[in-house]
C-alpha cells in the first residue's frame, strides 16, 4: 500500500515537469501500471470547447475498433459518456459501479469490448480549472469483478494533476516558421476512410504525424464522426483545434456533402487567432475573472472602459491584466496581444 501511494507521488510530480504530450501520456501509463492493473488503455487530449478528441493513444486490441468506438462515442447513448463525466461532479467512474454489475446495460461494452476479451473498464475525465483536458478509460480482462472504490481513488486523485500536466504540455515547444499552405481537404466515405485528399491536407497532417500508411488522425475521424451521427450540432461544436508537432495550431471541422455516398469532407488549416482566443487563455492558466478582463484588452478597450463594462474597480482590472502578463510571460499590453494574437 505504502509502495503504490509512493509511486503515485511520483507520477504526480511528473505531471509537472514540463514534458510533451506523447512523452507525459506513455509515461502515464508506463508507471499507472506499476499501480493499478491495467490490461487495456485508450488515453486521449481533447479540445476542452468541444471535448473532441485532438490526439489519442490505444492499446491493442483496442486499435482495431477505433471506428466503431467513436461512432459509439459521439453518436449513441451509453454509460458513462466522457462528456457527462465532463460535467459531472465526479468525473470518475467504472463500468461495473454504474450498472451494478450488469455490463449488458453498456452497448459499447455487449458490442466492442465483450467480443475483444475485455470486461469492466474505469473512465475519466481529466479536469482542470473547470476545463477538460483529456480522457482515459482503463479496461480489465473480462472477468467477475473489475476495479474497485481504490482503484477509483487512485484516479480521483490523479485526474487533476494529469489534467494540468495537459494543459501545460500545450505550452511546451518552439513557433512554427511562417507558411503560406492553406487549406487542405480531406474526402472520407461511410467508415470514415480516406477517399480523396489534397496536397495542403497531406501538409498539415504530417504536423500530425501522419503518414500515407496509417489512418488518418483521431482528431479528423472524431470530427468526421460526431458530425456524421449527430447532423443537428451548434454551429461550430464539429470542429476542433489542436496543436501539431512543430507548435502551430491548427482548426478542423467537417460538413457533409450532398450526394447518394454519405460522404464527408474534412478541412484542416492553421487556426485564425480570432478562433484561438479562448482555448490560449485557457491553455495560460487564467481564471475566468482574469479571461473577461484579457479578453477586452485583446478588443482594444481602455482601463476605464473595462471598468465601466465589468463594474470592477481600476485596482482590480489592473491585477488581473498583471496576472494575465505573468502567465503568458509577457510584460505589457503591447505583448500581451502579439502573443495572443499575433501569432502561433
Amino acid at each position: 500500500m505504502a509502495a503504490s501511494a509512493d509511486r503515485l507521488d511520483v507520477l504526480i510530480r511528473r505531471c509537472y515537469a514540463g514534458l510533451e504530450t506523447d512523452v507525459l501520456r506513455a509515461e502515464v501509463l508506463h508507471r499507472l501500471r506499476g499501480i493499478l492493473t491495467i490490461d487495456a488503455a485508450f488515453f486521449a487530449t481533447v479540445d476542452p470547447a468541444t471535448l473532441l478528441f485532438t490526439s489519442a493513444t490505444a492499446d491493442e486490441p483496442l486499435r482495431e475498433v477505433t471506428g466503431e468506438f467513436l461512432a459509439n462515442e459521439f453518436g449513441r447513448p451509453d454509460v458513462n459518456k466522457f462528456t457527462t463525466l465532463a460535467s459531472s461532479a465526479d468525473p470518475v467512474e467504472s463500468l461495473d459501479h454504474a450498472t451494478r454489475g450488469d455490463r449488458t446495460m453498456s452497448s459499447r461494452s455487449v458490442e466492442l469490448m465483450t467480443p475483444l476479451g475485455l470486461g469492466d473498464e474505469l473512465r475519466a475525465a481529466l479536469v482542470s480549472g473547470g476545463r477538460c483536458w483529456g480522457v482515459i478509460c482503463l479496461h480489465r480482462e473480462d472477468a467477475a469483478t473489475g476495479f474497485g472504490e481504490q482503484d477509483l481513488q487512485v484516479i480521483r486523485r490523479l485526474g487533476p494533476h494529469l489534467a494540468e500536466g495537459l494543459r501545460r504540455s500545450l505550452l511546451v515547444g518552439g513557433e512554427s516558421p511562417p507558411t503560406q499552405v492553406g487549406p487542405g481537404v480531406i474526402i472520407l466515405d461511410e467508415q470514415l476512410a480516406v477517399v480523396s485528399i489534397s496536397p495542403e491536407a497531406e501538409y498539415w497532417l504530417a504536423e500530425l504525424d501522419w503518414s500515407h500508411t496509417s489512418e488518418v488522425p483521431v482528431a479528423v475521424r472524431a470530427a468526421a464522426a460526431q458530425l456524421r451521427r449527430l447532423q443537428d450540432l451548434p454551429e461550430g461544436s464539429s470542429g476542433v483545434k489542436l496543436r501539431g508537432r512543430g507548435g502551430r495550431w491548427l482548426a478542423v471541422h467537417a460538413s457533409i456533402l450532398s450526394g447518394p455516398d454519405e460522404r464527408t469532407a474534412v478541412v484542416i488549416e492553421p487556426a485564425r487567432p480570432a478562433q484561438l482566443g479562448a482555448l490560449l487563455l485557457d491553455v495560460h492558466g487564467l481564471t475566468p475573472a482574469q479571461q473577461r478582463v484579457t479578453a477586452l484588452v485583446l478588443r482594444g478597450r481602455s482601463t476605464r472602459q473595462i471598468v465601466e463594462e465589468l463594474h470592477l474597480s481600476p485596482h482590480t482590472v489592473q491585477e488581473h491584466v498583471h496576472a494575465a502578463y505573468d502567465k503568458v510571460g509577457v510584460g505589457s499590453r503591447r505583448e500581451l496581444i502579439a502573443a495572443l494574437l499575433g501569432g502561433q
